[in-house]
């Protein structure tokens, strides 16, 4: 078996693989405070609760964009699942022609992301990630990794509202009846969600238009069920993008999966 982690800004999905099947799989909490050992507890209890073993585990490939996290992690795979971990970063094999002016600089998800859509749809492609941050990555037919764009999240924009403004309440983020509020709570579901649906179209068409073509638009992350249904120009949501993108880039690093 295959354990996949990724280590994003608020969660660290992580699951199993058995050849290349998602087996099983979960969320936790972020928290650099955590260490390994508590993490490997838990994640050993969570293995043994889908009756699963730590000894089950032959390899493992870790993501990481929390620097803090990174190690506490590699140390918690190797003493509880017994193995290292492939670390992902633009230094290994993605399939990609990376045309990113500093590919250090690329957040390892993102690369995931775009490694696991273009080998799934191999066509010009644009990955919208809707997590902490909402990310925004355009790949080519022929596997040009182009660029993208970072907005905050929808999470981070309902916490800086709520934090600044004195007379507003958290709500939850949910699809208002109408647009147009008849409640505050409605009104900033309303400006939340309609809102960021907008800006994901208005990206998405102006990525296009310096690509010069349409695109695939495929969302990934824990908000794009909420998001997705509401902007016009997502094709496809693909909730384990990630976590099959990193049994992709493992099974590459082991000269397992055929180039494009």
């Amino acid at each position: 078996m295959l354990a996949a982690i990724n280590i994003g800004n608020t969660h660290i999905a992580w699951g199993i693989f058995e050849g290349s099947t998602l087996t099983a799989h979960w969320r936790l909490a972020t928290d650099p405070r955590t260490t390994s050992d508590e993490y490997g507890v838990l994640c050993t209890s969570l293995l043994e609760r889908a009756q699963r073993s730590t000894q089950s585990i032959t390899g493992a490939v870790l993501s990481s964009v929390v620097p803090a996290l990174t190690g506490t992690m590699v140390s918690m795979v190797e003493t509880y699942f017994g193995c290292s971990p492939l670390v992902i970063s633009a230094d290994c094999d993605t399939g990609l022609i990376l045309k990113y002016d500093n590919p250090r600089e690329l957040g390892s998800d993102r690369l995931v992301n775009a490694a696991a859509a273009y080998h799934k749809f191999r066509r010009d492609l644009i990955i919208v990630d809707c997590g902490t941050a909402t990310t925004f990555c355009a790949v080519t037919q022929a596997g040009e990794y182009l660029g993208g764009a970072i907005a905050p999240g929808l999470g981070i924009a309902a916490e800086a509202l709520f934090a600044r403004t004195a007379k507003l309440n958290k709500v939850e983020l949910g699809r208002p009846r109408t647009v147009i509020g008849t409640d505050t709570a409605s009104s900033i579901q309303s400006g939340l969600l309609f809102g960021y649906a907008g800006l994901v179209d208005t990206l998405v068409r102006r990525i296009e238009r310096e690509m010069g073509r349409t695109s695939w638009v495929v969302a990934t992350g824990g908000l794009a069920s909420i998001i997705a249904p509401e902007a016009s120009t997502i094709h496809t949501v693909e909730p384990f993008l990630t976590l099959e993108g990193l049994e992709l880039l493992y099974r590459r690093s082991q000269g397992r999966c055929p180039s494009p």
